[in-house]
């Protein structure tokens, strides 16, 4: 059987996959506002024509890296749900989760507040950052409705106060990380298994 051939529109997202890969790892550095596209293109293997080819301008790059990135993270705690038994081995697993992703991902995560905020004021921002971010709230719920569910009880929150409430822990351990280090994470797997509790009854 010969060579299933690639199709140019397989090759084409391929390669913006890639320049997505390359370009998150500058914008997770520099953030949105000081990551021009020329020096995104000058912090990666790709030429700045080579970018640009590819993509219109610094806002349709970071909307598609931005993406491509959390299309993996909205599926983070998916084991999670799926192989805790107990929900004492749901919150353990949780938080331990959490905190990796803040100790392997924290430009990540920092690159991901920083264009949630500025997503107030630039429009062409606003609609992929609102899908991404009810993409994260239904994650989120599905942790909070599996707890319940194995512990016999119901949600007391809507999935928004819920995703609030972790997404606040979340932010203010990524703020501290930089400079407390491994303590803050301690104290947020702390703040964890004493917050989830309360989210059903």
């Amino acid at each position: 059987m010969p060579p299933v051939k690639t199709r140019p529109v397989d090759k084409f997202d391929r390669r913006r996959d890639e320049l997505a890969e390359s370009a998150l790892l500058t914008l997770g550095e520099m953030g949105y506002a000081r990551a021009s596209l020329r020096e995104i293109a000058g912090n990666s293997p790709f030429s700045h024509g080579v970018v640009h080819y590819y993509f219109q301008d610094k806002l349709e790059l970071v909307i598609y890296s931005v993406r491509y990135y959390k299309a993996r993270c909205v599926t983070r705690y998916d084991a999670v749900v799926r192989d805790s038994t107990t929900p004492d081995e749901l919150i353990d697993a949780f938080a331990a989760k959490l905190a990796e992703t803040i100790r392997d991902e924290a430009p990540m995560h920092r690159l991901w507040y920083d264009l949630r905020t500025q997503s107030m004021f630039e429009d062409g921002l606003r609609d992929a950052i609102t899908e991404i971010d009810a993409a994260l709230e239904a994650m989120i719920w599905r942790v909070i409705t599996r707890y319940a569910e194995l512990a016999g009880l119901s949600p007391s929150v809507t999935s928004p106060a819920a995703y609030g409430m972790l997404d606040g822990l979340f932010q203010q351990a990524l703020l501290a990380w930089t400079t407390t280090g491994e303590p803050v994470l301690d104290a947020l797997t702390t703040q964890v298994r004493t917050v989830l509790p309360l989210l059903a009854r």
